[in-house]
């Protein structure tokens, strides 16, 4: 049987840095991307993507959340547990 440590946190500065530049990137697609397409008048489409964005996100968090609870343990060995 394997033992598994659990930690609080991240275990290295680099983990932390590529987190933090993940979401930063991921922030700049939120916010320039329907201001670049707004300036060029597509607010319908504008509204449409952000409708998405919030319905996909929060169905996609709630999700996390739930297999996390349920698990109780790290992201790796949730979804091994879930693919067998």
């Amino acid at each position: 049987m394997i033992n598994k440590k659990h930690s609080k946190g991240f275990t290295s500065k680099f983990g932390f840095l590529m987190a933090t530049v993940g979401s930063a990137v991921g922030l700049g697609n939120l916010w320039s991307f329907p201001y670049k397409v707004g300036e060029g008048g597509g607010a319908a489409f504008v509204f449409i993507y952000i409708i998405m964005v919030c319905l996909v996100g929060i169905i996609a968090m709630i999700g996390e959340f739930v297999i996390g609870k349920r698990s109780q343990v790290n992201v790796i060995d949730t979804y091994g547990g879930i693919s067998k």
